[in-house]
């Protein structure tokens, strides 16, 4: 018996081994979703809004490699996955996305809810088609899929109303085999690159998420280099912890000195799979290597001696042959000084880090002083929350974070040691990512223990979907910095001299609202309460939502702040007291 389109594309799915499909349910998919009803071992996550399916769909991919899937329905439905779907996009994810769209016969007559999905996602998709006719099965199925996977981007596969349920007439087992190519650079460019190391007195590694697979070979090039490591955001994951010897942390916005130090000092930078956009932050006048699988990306950001093209793993195995060897006898030939010395710094940075993350800190001379200066109400400071969090997550828990302030506290308070795994709109740089992707990650493990460092801001423009959480009975722990404010935007208008304005949220209970939603909430307001509630939230079962509020005025210092930023940030200090003191109702 002849299958229809409907069961030709779930079948093909539950053989790639997608174990679940995540979106609204509706007209045009209803052919689909019945399919995966009765599949085994697919599961269909109905989802409260189609962003949120995108985003998780989003994370399964970037957690595994292999192929996340999100449906969404006829014009509102397939729009509404969009925004999830640029996330995918530019993290690199391979995701399938099927849409639906109206009949056939009223396709192009400005039909009821009609919107031309290959127009719609002509920017966001490495593959977009419509299928017309049941015949193009399994083929067209074939190239979306092997486009996701191969290009590791977005697949947008649109299904007509009244397609799915008709045979195909030539049925066939679809067929996806693909095999990853493992790519090289010439060898002269590796050899020339050796030079320019062997001749490098100080060398300092900025290392991205695409050294990940190579972390035993970066790691013993680091160590031949005697170079410090500074990592990317996306590097946390596999390259912090004690057991790496040469990481000094991130640069930008949310690094640290003795990172931009450790860039500032060196004669040689080499750039090992990142793509780090960030101009500002690259030093000048100095010898840039990079290795990238990617030509385009090759001095995209900073102006390059010498671009390696290649998997970045394979180069440098290839580096590490032809690095002239050390002195036989000896511990190394170079002058370890320069990781020394950044490794020094780093230490310091992080010990004074570590006691403004102490609850207690408010408490001593200088806590007081401080706190009379930016924290008048004694709120919780979110320093102290990130490091409460890091220290009694498991060490294999997936972590993902909204964009602004609760990616700067991840970021600097949470370390990715072990096994742990890290997740967020990094690239895109989305509000309300983080719920979303943990309801994605937890779906893949539901005994692993998944932590969302969520904005208020984040959480509430997708809260609909903590219903999500409850439903499909999902343990993820929610924490939320609960600082009433957009608390980035807040920071930017005052670096640059601005009152705050437009950023004040006038918050609910959130842990009320969870707790009316049937999941359990916990509020804090005491810092002498924290440690306790988060040690609660985690040994709670099930979904958790632990509403924190944190002080609304606290600032992320940069790594390397400008005489410019300060001076703006007094200004705006001055007309916000202006401000508050003629207008009873500015905040």
């Amino acid at each position: 018996m002849a299958r229809t389109v409907a069961r030709v594309i779930v079948d093909a799915l539950s053989e790639l081994g997608v174990r679940q499909v995540f979106g609204v349910v509706g007209d045009a998919l209803n052919p689909l979703t019945d399919a995966v009803r009765t599949t085994e071992g697919l599961e269909w996550l109905g989802c409260r809004h189609e962003e949120a399916a995108a985003f998780a769909a989003s994370a399964q991919a970037q957690l595994t490699g292999t192929l996340g899937v999100c449906m969404g329905t006829v014009g509102p439905g397939s729009v509404h996955l969009l925004n999830g779907l640029y996330d995918a996009a530019k993290s690199h994810a391979p995701v399938l996305a099927i849409a639906g769209q109206v009949p056939l016969a009223e396709l192009g007559s400005d039909y009821f809810q009609e919107v031309d999905n290959d127009a719609l996602f002509n920017d966001v998709a490495v593959f977009r088609a419509t299928i017309t006719s049941p015949d193009q099965l399994p083929q067209m199925l074939e190239t979306a899929v092997r486009g996701a996977l191969g290009r590791k981007g977005v697949a947008v596969l649109t299904i007509p109303g009244d397609l799915g349920e008709r045979e195909v007439s030539t049925d066939r087992a679809a067929r996806f085999s693909l095999n990853p190519p493992v790519s090289r650079p010439e060898e002269s460019a590796v050899r020339k690159a050796a030079e320019l190391l062997d001749q490098a007195e100080r060398v300092t590694l900025l290392v991205g998420r695409g050294a990940h697979a190579a972390r035993k070979d970066v790691l013993a090039l680091a160590d031949r280099l005697a170079a410090p490591m500074v990592l990317t955001l996306k590097a946390k994951e596999g390259f912090e912890g004690d057991a790496n010897p040469f990481q000094v942390g991130q640069t930008g916005l949310i690094g640290n000195p003795a990172a931009a130090a450790a860039l500032q000092d060196a004669g040689t930078l080499l750039l090992l799979g990142t793509d780090f956009p960030y101009r500002d932050w690259y030093p000048e006048g100095k010898t840039v290597i990079q290795v990238d699988t990617e030509a385009a990306h090759i001095g995209r950001r900073v102006p390059v001696d010498l671009g390696l093209v290649g998997d970045t793993g394979a180069t440098v195995r290839d580096l590490l042959t032809h690095l002239a060897a050390p002195p036989a006898g000896t511990e190394g030939a170079r002058d370890r000084t320069h990781l020394e010395q950044a490794r020094a710094r780093f230490r310091h940075w992080r010990e004074g880090q570590a006691r403004l993350a102490d609850p207690a800190h408010d408490k001593g001379l200088i806590g007081r002083v401080r706190s009379s200066l930016d924290n008048r109400t004694h709120d919780i400071r979110p320093e102290a929350l990130a490091a409460v969090v890091d220290r009694l997550a498991d060490d294999d828990a997936v972590f993902t974070s909204d964009t602004g302030m609760a990616t700067v506290w991840l970021s600097r308070f949470v370390e990715m040691r072990d096994e742990r795994r890290l997740i967020g709109s990094y690239n895109l740089g989305s509000m309300a990512n983080a719920m979303p992707q943990a309801l994605g990650a937890q779906c893949l493990d539901r005994e692993r223990q998944v932590v969302a460092f969520c904005g208020d801001g984040g959480l509430s423009m997708l809260l609909g979907d903590l219903m999500t959480l409850r439903t499909h009975r999902l343990p993820v722990k929610l924490v939320v910095f609960d600082n009433r404010r957009l608390g980035m935007v807040k920071l930017e208008q005052e670096q640059a001299g601005l009152p705050e304005f437009g950023t004040v949220l006038d918050n609910p209970d959130f842990a009320a609202v969870a707790t009316a939603m049937g999941l359990p909430g916990i509020r804090v307001t005491d810092p002498a309460e924290l440690e306790k509630a988060v040690r609660r939230a985690f040994d709670t079962p099930g979904p958790v939502l632990l509403d924190v509020l944190t002080n609304p005025d606290e600032v992320a210092v940069p790594a390397k702040p400008t005489v410019e930023q300060g001076w703006g940030f007094a200004v705006a200090k001055v007309k916000e007291i202006v401000r508050s003191h003629g207008d009873d109702s500015a905040h």
